[in-house]
């Protein structure tokens, strides 16, 4: 168990991420908004997620699409008003939904009142609020901005210059400005956070997926040890308050998050660096390695790319291993910081990849537009998105204007939709039933009745060949149901031995499958025979 009790309804979520100015535009504004979310609601759940995770909607100047927050207690006009998003709490709930906000806890806006009041002169209780130097040319190893403000002062930055980072101490403090993580200032921020999330839960908030969980204390170890220990404090009143509440991190270390007392952390996609290999998720879908002048795209789901899933599991299987009594490592088909799978690998790499990303331990998120396979879009910047822009083009629901997004006029929306004359719709795929949204479908529709698969379900590879292609791993309920699922993402037959006591070739039933896969049995012991690009979901 972790340190605080997970809410039992995570054993069963599968969750839905809506970048909301690029979902559903119900105004013909040209932009996404709450109203066209809650529009949206049974097509979600119809898709086999009984839950959301909504990006920034908070007040924002959106320098940063909306991570650049000026008040975390008011919706942002672009999307309505607090009341559309108690409305959308309480009707996502009549369905038997859960929402998740975004919450952004390590820095504001600068346009944000308590950063006005912290640039005065004047001291008043704002003043410790962000992190000051001790003069206005004096400046530290962290980004840091001068000259800004009347206050003889300059102040540490997180990312952009518009977010002033907000106080959390230091655990290492090496200037005599710094402030320790148990410093007055330091608790004061710790509890203006827990009153945001107060605001929010009081009003139908299900929990919250936090951004850049790891980096509220300054130069803490590389464990982040005193950032833990911050989420400890900040986490204990509010899970006491609302224990059904759930924390989801943007962490990508599972052991230090859920030792902070988040019940969920994202596997999410680490390139090589200077520093550390690249990660699992990387290995998987973005493994990309120079060679002379060109790029070879090495990701594991790539049909020609050669590679096993060893060293995936080199990286997954300790982090699993650790965490999987304590809460969930979780899988995402993509989100709002990441290149689309599409239109890099083809649709037939995709289903596969979904096959296994969907299947795993951990609650799945799936972000908006990946049931259909939109494509990413290259596109100039918009709100600071740069390289992610393209990630972030409105929804193609159907052949209609804007494909369905927005009435309103072309010029006027957020992004422009995709152009292309095969854009991927839900009305074109809604009848097509070899397409990507059945197939998400059919896969997120084994969930509910499978325990095998729930997040806390049990895992063991089974077949994992240094020198094929082939992946086999077994899911177990605590029901005695027990899940093969198997694939072969290359362009060669293959075939895997099985243990004994595991014969699918008992069971006719094949609950979802691409290609060919066959059971075999003999007297060299059980076996699954894997035709190229395949993938499927056995009872055994």
């Amino acid at each position: 168990m972790g340190v605080f009790p997970s809410p039992e309804w995570l054993k069963s979520a599968v969750f839905y991420e809506i970048y909301p100015q690029s979902f559903r535009d119900s105004n013909a504004d040209g932009i996404g908004d709450l109203n066209g979310i809650i529009e949206k609601l049974d097509y979600i759940k119809g898709l086999g997620c009984n839950a959301l995770w909504i990006n920034p909607c908070f007040e924002s100047p959106f320098k940063d699409a909306g991570y650049d927050v000026s008040d975390y207690c008011k919706i942002a006009p672009r999307y309505g008003t607090n009341d559309d998003m108690i409305r959308l709490f309480r009707q996502a709930h009549a369905k038997g939904m859960r929402v998740l906000l975004d919450l952004v806890p390590g820095h504001t806006s600068e346009e944000h009142e308590w950063f006005r009041q912290s640039t005065k002169v004047e001291r008043n209780e704002y003043s410790d609020r962000f992190i000051w130097t001790d003069g206005a040319f004096s400046g530290y190893t962290l980004p840091f901005i001068g000259g800004e403000s009347k206050r003889d002062a300059a102040y540490i930055l997180n990312f952009f210059k518009c977010q002033p980072a907000l106080n959390y101490g230091f655990a290492k403090i090496d200037r005599p400005w710094q402030m320790s993580t148990d410093s007055p200032a330091a608790r004061a921020t710790k509890q203006a956070m827990v009153d945001v999330m107060r605001y929010w839960l009081s009003r139908g908030c299900d929990g919250f997926r936090v951004d850049m969980a790891r980096s509220l204390v300054k130069n803490d170890d590389a464990h982040h040890h005193a950032t833990i220990e911050a989420w400890k404090e900040m986490l204990s009143p509010v899970k006491q308050e609302f224990p059904e509440s759930a924390f989801v991190s943007e962490w990508a270390a599972p052991q230090d998050a859920l030792s902070a007392g988040f019940d969920m952390d994202f596997y999410l996609n680490h390139e090589k660096t200077a520093v550390r290999e690249a990660n699992g998720y990387n290995l998987l879908a973005r493994r990309f390695v120079k060679d002379g002048e060109q790029e070879k795209d090495l990701s594991y789901f790539t049909a020609d790319s050669g590679t096993s899933i060893k060293a995936f599991l080199a990286d997954y299987l300790p982090e699993y291993e650790a965490t999987k009594d304590r809460g969930y490592f979780c899988f995402l088909t993509c989100n709002h910081d990441t290149v689309r799978l599409a239109p890099r690998l083809s649709d037939l790499e995709i289903k596969i990849a979904y096959g296994m990303l969907l299947t795993m331990p951990g609650v799945p998120f799936v972000y908006y537009g990946d049931e259909i396979a939109m494509r990413y879009y290259a596109l100039p910047t918009k709100e600071g998105g740069y390289f992610r822009t393209g990630s972030r083009t409105p929804m193609q629901w159907g052949a209609g204007a804007n494909l369905g997004f927005s009435q309103g006029a072309k010029e006027d929306l957020y992004l422009p939709v995709d152009p292309s004359q095969d854009a991927p719709t839900v009305e074109k795929q809604e009848k097509d039933p070899d397409s990507m949204l059945h197939w998400t479908k059919l896969l997120l529709g084994l969930r509910p009745g499978h325990r095998a698969l729930r997040a806390d379900g049990g895992f063991e590879v089974v077949a994992a060949p240094e020198n094929g292609r082939s992946f086999a791993y077994l899911r177990s309920g605590d029901d005695g149901e027990r899940l093969l699922i198997a694939l072969n993402p290359g362009l060669e037959d293959e075939r895997v031995a099985l243990p004994d006591g595991l014969n699918p070739a008992e069971s006719e039933d094949c609950l979802a499958a691409i290609g060919q896969v066959r059971p075999e049995s003999g007297e060299e012991g059980n076996a699954l025979s894997l035709g190229a690009q395949s993938f499927a979901v056995l009872r055994c």
